[in-house]
């Protein structure tokens, strides 16, 4: 299907970034590609998992700082939408749920931030990694360090409704389902895939996810050399609701692409393949 863009399209970004143990540093970096998305005419950018903060020991003080008033990371997002007057997708970071102070795990959220700076959605990573990869690091137990959310969670944003994911949340496609359920015209997805489980499967996933529900999917991933023993897969993209990759970041390293998120593309392809409305189970 060709693509007919109308001036009702919106330009998002998907941020690709290579973060390691320095906030401070990464935070600068998330500057830089911001601000480069804004002024080539970004109206929603969409942060990677683990942007700010990636090393382990340091997610539980960092989320406990986030949930009662002191977390520097929040208050970025806030301050760069607001300055930049961009929508803002804060890939993840950690975050203490209220009642649960004295827990040793943490949520893994994703704040949705307007361009006035006011958070409008949070959405907590509701599957979580754990598993053996033949890399350099072996074994993942995201579950150590944070705990499951269990909410699906979608937003009205310029670009459309929101649904909210988070990594390894692409792998269970009754998710997505339930974010179309509930209005979604496009699914972000903040990730860190590893190098080897993103060759094999990131894009086929994507695709899949996209096509499935018929949504745009924006996926901005880590894409580096994040420490000695952690590599990531990098390939940001962003693919249509027919399952074309209309952007993508063929390489690791920082670095930023975008594409118009336009309605008339997602009635088209909705109204001619009207697979909603054919389920049967």
């Amino acid at each position: 299907m060709a693509q007919n863009e109308t001036e009702n399209a919106v330009k998002v970004a998907a941020i690709q970034m290579v973060s390691g143990e320095s906030l401070e540093g990464n935070l600068r970096d998330a500057t830089r590609l911001l601000e480069e998305a804004a002024d080539a005419g970004v109206r929603v950018a969409v942060l990677p998992e683990n942007f700010a903060v990636l090393k382990t020991s340091e997610m539980r003080s960092q989320g406990l700082r986030e949930a009662h008033g002191g977390g520097e990371i929040r208050a970025y997002l806030a301050e760069q939408a607001r300055r930049l007057g961009l929508w803002l997708v804060g890939g993840s970071l950690p975050y203490a749920v209220a009642t649960n102070e004295t827990a040793p795990r943490v949520r893994a959220s994703c704040f949705v931030v307007d361009e006035r700076g006011q958070e409008v959605a949070r959405y907590d990573k509701v599957h979580l990694f754990d598993a053996q990869v033949n890399d350099a690091h072996g074994q993942y137990r995201e579950s150590d360090t944070f705990e499951p959310g269990s909410e699906l969670v979608t937003v009205e944003t310029p670009a459309g409704v929101l649904g909210l994911a988070i990594c390894y949340d692409l792998r269970f496609p009754e998710l997505f389902r339930g974010l179309r359920d509930r209005g979604a015209e496009w699914v972000a997805l903040p990730s860190a895939f590893t190098y080897m489980t993103g060759e094999a499967h990131w894009e086929p996933l994507i695709r899949a996810r996209a096509i499935e529900n018929q949504v745009w999917v924006v996926a901005a991933g880590q894409g580096g050399n994040n420490s000695p023993r952690r590599r990531t897969y990098g390939h940001s993209m962003i693919v249509d609701p027919w399952g074309a990759v209309v952007a993508e970041r063929a390489d690791e390293g920082s670095g930023w692409v975008s594409a118009s998120l336009d309605p008339l593309r997602l009635r088209e392809v909705r109204q001619r393949m009207p697979v909603w409305d054919h389920r049967r189970l």
